[in-house]
């Protein structure tokens, strides 16, 4: 099992290029089962769980061509409408596939997913929407067995904002007799993202990048060409570790306008950030200032960012508070930057910080993807050798992270 060795203590400078979005390449990827044209697919970023996407793609009987980033899908030779517990049981997004499979073929027998243990995030709301559109849906034996002869447009309100619940319902739409409504719609970047490149292969959608999502059914996709966004995450994980070493970096290949939010607490940080076009400069010199914030749906605080930017305020200077709201068992990370030399306390959904001038390195042991990135931010803020273990979380959602921080600075190695 891959670890991670990181001597901490350098500051970073120099250009980081930010990889395509992981949120947005997993939907548009199981987009490829609409449409028996060619998807043809740039910037889609070399992760663990787009690997793992597109060999259970490839089972059903899609075709994927691959060069580095650069993807083509065909979907005119489908054989299979399962997707098996081996795949799915490591990715949630594997139920992307449900609302596809279903609207375009009339039947999908999907395992119920698996993933990151930072919360039940259950799947009833994507059942429940697909049950009002016609279909008959049963779950046994841990799968979701759906059938519709064909899907009818109809209102639809999720009891929550579901990020997966909008695409998949979505994506069902497109292709479901009349019209359908998505109220209490997810308005992500990423869901937008899909929204478009569903118009450009000729869906009918109207409301995009808002919360309510107006479908008109169409009989048929056809192929389009479309390049994946650029991960905001990826973007404001690395700037929330110049925050924490100091430095000077580049950040390229981004977009500045779908996280406002995170740069704005960075500049309460006091990060020096110089936005033009897709880039961003961002300097820091000292210690952070404490920043306090509560997670919730875009274009809220993100909650992918709670553990990185808690990562930053554990040396601040000063006390903050952090409240989770979208997941209830996303503070695994706390203990671990403890054992770094962190001071945090836990109540209920909030987190309390206590900044410390210095962290110290440790062994350390990764529990989620984004836990990941903030034990590797402290570790490169901290004194001495930090070992973080089980990185195979790291790698389902950043495309080389060590070779990006090393190329500006970090001491920072893969151990095998």
């Amino acid at each position: 099992m891959d670890k991670l060795q990181i001597v901490g203590g350098k500051r970073l400078n120099g250009d980081i290029a930010i990889s395509g979005a992981k949120n947005a390449a997993l939907p548009i990827l199981c987009a490829g089962l609409l449409t028996s044209g060619d998807l043809d697919l740039t910037n889609v970023p070399r992760l663990h769980d787009v690997r793992t996407m597109l060999r259970l793609l490839e089972q059903t009987g899609l075709k994927v061509t691959q060069d580095d980033e650069h993807v083509v899908l065909n979907g005119a030779n489908i054989t299979s409408l399962e997707a098996p517990y081996e795949l799915v049981k490591t990715m949630r997004a594997s139920i992307l596939v449900l609302g596809p499979m279903l609207a375009r073929f009339g039947e999908a027998r999907v395992s119920l997913p698996g993933g990151c243990a930072i919360g039940s995030r259950p799947v009833d709301q994507h059942i429940k929407g697909l049950r009002a559109m016609g279909a008959d849906i049963t779950i046994e034996g841990g799968y979701i067995h759906a059938k519709c002869a064909k899907l009818q447009g109809t209102r639809i309100h999720t009891d929550m904002i579901t990020v997966t619940g909008t695409e998949n319902l979505l994506m069902a739409a497109v292709l479901a007799e009349g019209e359908t409504i998505l109220e209490n719609a997810a308005r992500e970047p990423e869901v937008v993202d899909l929204a478009n490149m569903l118009v450009a292969m000729g869906a009918k959608i109207d409301g995009i990048g808002t919360d309510r999502l107006v479908i008109q059914g169409v009989d048929a996709l056809h192929g389009t060409r479309h390049a994946v966004i650029s991960d905001r995450i990826e973007a404001a994980t690395f700037l929330c570790a110049v925050a924490a070493t100091g430095g000077d970096i580049r950040i390229t290949n981004t977009r500045t306008d779908i996280f406002d939010v995170a740069l704005d607490k960075l500049r309460e940080m006091g990060v020096q950030l110089t936005v033009e076009g897709d880039t961003i400069r961002a300097r820091m010199d000292g210690r952070p200032q404490p920043v306090s914030f509560r997670t919730t749906e875009y274009p809220g605080f993100p909650t992918d960012m709670q553990a990185q930017f808690m990562a930053v305020d554990t040396i601040a200077r000063g006390p903050s508070r952090v409240t989770e709201t979208i997941f209830e068992n996303r503070f695994m990370h706390v203990q671990e930057l403890n054992r770094l030399g962190a001071s945090i306390s836990t109540e209920g959904n909030t987190a309390f910080i206590e900044g410390v001038e210095r962290l110290v390195g440790a062994p350390v042991m990764a529990t989620d993807l984004r836990a990941s990135a903030s034990l590797v931010i402290a570790g490169l803020a901290a004194e001495g050798t930090t070992i973080v273990d089980r990185i195979y979380h790291l790698d389902r959602g950043y495309d080389r992270m060590e070779a990006k921080l090393s190329a500006v600075g970090a001491d920072i190695v893969r151990i095998k």
